[in-house]
């Protein structure tokens, strides 16, 4: 299959490498961090202040938009690039993750899942080859498929039988998503899901079958979701010892700097998380000296930037004292400019690391960067 991405530098210390992801909506640089648009919105961040940040990709999730508005709805307003003003990409997950999580409201088959909306109750059965479909729907630029989500904890049986059927709806909706390629025209990319849970002989054998696919890109699942940080590292490690280099791989659901750091050194060149924007929400601002919790008493006076480091418009034009009052008072500005500061933080970050790895320097940047960033928790 023609290749999507473009490797241009690889640290001589590490696997972390530079590339140019070519989407339908435009080039991508990575490694790249995505923010999550749960319904087609970053919440509390306009699609104008993400361009301005600099993102070329966001996320939506297929389980929400697909109950509301509805996916024919979506079609009808060209998409989800049509109906929310956004031109640049998006990458839509299955909705697995969501569905899977209903475990009292579902209930899982060799040709499907059926589930319970817990907006109304309405019960709805999907299949590899709708949601392909869903998101053709959408336009998405890149489409997970449907997989089977595993929790922390589960015993080896259990991850055999889920990864048997994801790997089964894997067939299917690669088959599905070449008919929609011929059938519609479509240009969006079909990534697979590597899973196992945190078991190393089912993690191997995931990632050389979706590798033997041969689909554009790869993503990893099921990390991230309770375990210890060690346990992630090390999964993760052994996880991409399988993968195809010539192929761009992507984490989903890491969002702080020690797991996206421990990421890209693996190779990874692409991640997302809702922790950002839901941090910002609760009033936790991302600093170069960690996060800073806006609600303590001690920035009631304080008419300092929030971080003196960075240059995005919130430290340059708003003090922590009149951030705390905004916050304390539950204003809606509050979320907004607390949103956008974690958002530039995280791509401003992701702009250093993309500069250390093309001079080579990732990793005493990254061990430089997490040193500061956990030096006051000590």
């Amino acid at each position: 299959m023609k290749s999507v991405f473009t490797k241009l530098h690889r640290d001589c210390n590490s696997k972390a490498r530079t590339g140019v992801l070519h989407l339908p909506h435009g080039d991508v640089k990575t490694p790249v961090f995505m923010p999550v648009g749960t319904n087609a919105t970053v919440k509390a961040v306009s699609k104008d202040s993400l361009d301005e940040i600099g993102f070329e990709i966001i996320l939506a999730n297929t389980y929400h938009l697909y109950l509301r508005p509805g996916s024919d709805l979506l079609e009808k307003a060209g998409g989800l690039h049509g109906f929310t003003g956004w031109n640049k990409n998006f990458l839509t997950d299955s909705g697995g993750f969501q569905v899977f999580s209903l475990s009292s409201f579902r209930k899982i088959k060799e040709d499907g899942v059926t589930f319970q909306s817990h907006i109304d109750g309405s019960k709805h059965f999907l299949t590899p080859e709708s949601v392909v479909n869903v998101q053709r729907q959408f336009n998405s630029d890149i489409q997970m498929q449907l997989d089977v989500c595993t929790g922390f904890g589960i015993e080896h049986n259990q991850a055999v039988e889920a990864l048997r059927i994801t790997n089964d709806w894997l067939l299917r909706a690669k088959k599905e998503w070449l008919n929609q390629k011929d059938k519609n025209n479509y240009a969006g990319l079909l990534f697979p899901i590597v899973q196992g849970n945190f078991f190393k002989d089912l993690r191997k054998q995931s990632a050389e079958f979706v590798s033997e696919q041969d689909l554009p890109g790869i993503a990893i699942g099921g990390l991230s979701v309770g375990e210890e940080f060690n346990v992630y590292t090390d999964i993760l490690s052994h996880t991409v010892e399988f993968l195809p280099e010539d192929k761009p791989k992507y984490v989903m659901g890491i969002g702080t700097p020690d797991y996206i750091l421990e990421a890209v050194e693996n190779g990874i060149d692409m991640f997302d998380c809702v922790l950002p924007t839901r941090n910002a929400r609760n009033g936790s601002f991302f600093t170069r000296d960690g996060n800073l919790s806006i609600k303590k008493e001690m920035y009631k006076n304080d008419f300092g930037p929030i971080d003196p480091e960075c240059n995005c418009k919130v430290c340059r034009e708003y003090s922590r004292a009149y951030l705390r009052h905004l916050y304390k008072n539950n204003e809606i500005l509050s979320s907004m400019l607390a949103s956008y500061h974690n958002l530039y933080f995280l791509n401003n970050m992701i702009k250093e690391v993309r500069q250390a790895i093309e001079n080579d320097e990732f990793v005493t940047y990254k061990k430089n960067f997490l040193t500061r960033y956990f030096a006051s928790k000590k």
